[in-house]
């Protein structure tokens, strides 16, 4: 009778039940440390967000050096990286074990280490550009409302790969495996005959000429050499009413890791509202893109 007693009130002050057991109202009560499905999934998803405050506040002395392209001194790192040097310098420490990052014994500064060449080596010989182009050239085609073309250089010249149509209807007669040719006559030959090597342009450019000569009997190299200079200068080509009649266009140098031409991005549209301005919104935006897409092949040349 003393234990039934005892048990009766055990249970009136919340002992004697086990953990997750049945009231006598024979309602479950969960164990204090359970959670809800729906709760176990949104602490989930806020792990899964939540990273590693240390790797983040040590990834801006590396950020520093990338910005910087040269060694610093400790001070100075840890200024451009917005923390005190006392606090700079644990980080370069294990850095330095990764190989992340080294110091010169001479100097003391402070420069990328051998693994991070290693890193960034890797992560571009893993890089296409056309790859790195495509979602840069879709934002573009919807921003401006312009169609717009990727080419390459092949074999015969200045290759379309890809056109990026935008939504409005824009009838150019041109597709993937269009060749632009002759060079002077279109944008995109032009910002070829810019910034590829002369080695690789130069026959191209004088069998167009040598044919001139042959069909009208002038020469327009003079010409030819102003036009090239006019896209140097402005780090852009333009074509107007050409090759296309009624339709106006912009290309724009794509440059690589070691500076060198990869590919070009050319927006076209009716001449009658398209942005012709040197300065203009559409070709600000056009050598914004390249700009965007060099980044990511590792460029650091600005179209200026």
């Amino acid at each position: 009778m003393q234990d039934e007693d005892t048990a009766r009130d055990e249970l009136k002050r919340g002992r004697g039940r086990p953990r997750g057991s049945r009231t006598a109202l024979g309602v479950a009560t969960p164990a204090p440390d359970a959670q809800a499905p729906d709760d176990e999934a949104r602490a989930g998803e806020r792990a899964d967000c939540r990273g590693i405050q240390s790797i983040e506040v040590g990834g801006l002395l590396l950020q520093a050096l990338v910005r910087n392209g040269a060694p610093m001194m400790l001070k100075d790192l840890a200024r451009e990286a917005g923390m005190p040097p006392a606090k700079a310098h644990p980080y370069l420490v294990s850095f330095g074990k990764l190989g992340l990052i080294e110091q010169d014994p001479l100097t003391g500064r402070y420069g990328l280490g051998p693994f991070s060449l290693q890193m960034g080596l890797t992560a571009l010989h893993a890089l296409d550009p056309l790859r790195a182009a495509m979602p840069e050239v879709a934002h573009l085609a919807d921003d401006i409302q312009l169609n717009v073309a990727i080419a390459v250089w092949g074999n015969m010249g200045p290759t379309v790969v890809h056109i990026e149509e935008c939504n409005k209807q824009i009838h150019v007669n041109m597709r993937p495996g269009t060749v632009m040719v002759p060079l002077m006559m279109s944008a995109t030959g032009r910002c070829f005959a810019a910034f590829l090597p002369d080695r690789v342009v130069q026959p191209l450019l004088q069998d167009e000429l040598a044919r001139l000569a042959a069909e009208s009997g002038q020469s327009s190299a003079e010409a030819t050499e102003q036009a090239i200079a006019e896209v140097r200068r402005h780090r852009l080509a333009r074509a107007l009413g050409f090759p296309i009649p009624g339709i106006n266009a912009f290309s724009a140098p794509v440059f690589n890791d070691n500076g060198k031409m990869t590919l070009a991005l050319t927006a076209m549209g009716p001449a009658g509202t398209f942005d012709t301005g040197w300065d203009g919104t559409t070709a600000r935006r056009v050598k914004a893109c390249a700009e965007a897409i060099a980044r990511r092949l590792g460029s650091t040349e600005s179209m200026g």
